[in-house]
């Protein structure tokens, strides 16, 4: 996804399950002690990207994802 030419999350689904990575810069450190969180790869972690992945059948917590979101 992208606002003003600018990716602020990536978004991947299939059989493996959801990843959702996003910048985090003013709650990643807090994102990052959830079990479902790692740092980004690629070095983009280090920038403040967390990802989150979740497994089908995981219970995904959608509005606390809605709230980093915003």
């Amino acid at each position: 996804m992208k606002v003003r030419k600018k990716a602020f999350a990536f978004i991947a689904l299939d059989e493996e399950g959801l990843s959702l990575s996003m910048k985090l810069p003013a709650s990643g450190v807090m994102a990052l002690a959830l079990p479902f969180t790692s740092p980004t790869g690629y070095g983009l972690g280090k920038s403040g990207w967390v990802t989150c992945r979740f497994a089908p059948g995981d219970e995904i917590p959608f509005e606390l994802l809605e709230e980093w979101l915003e």
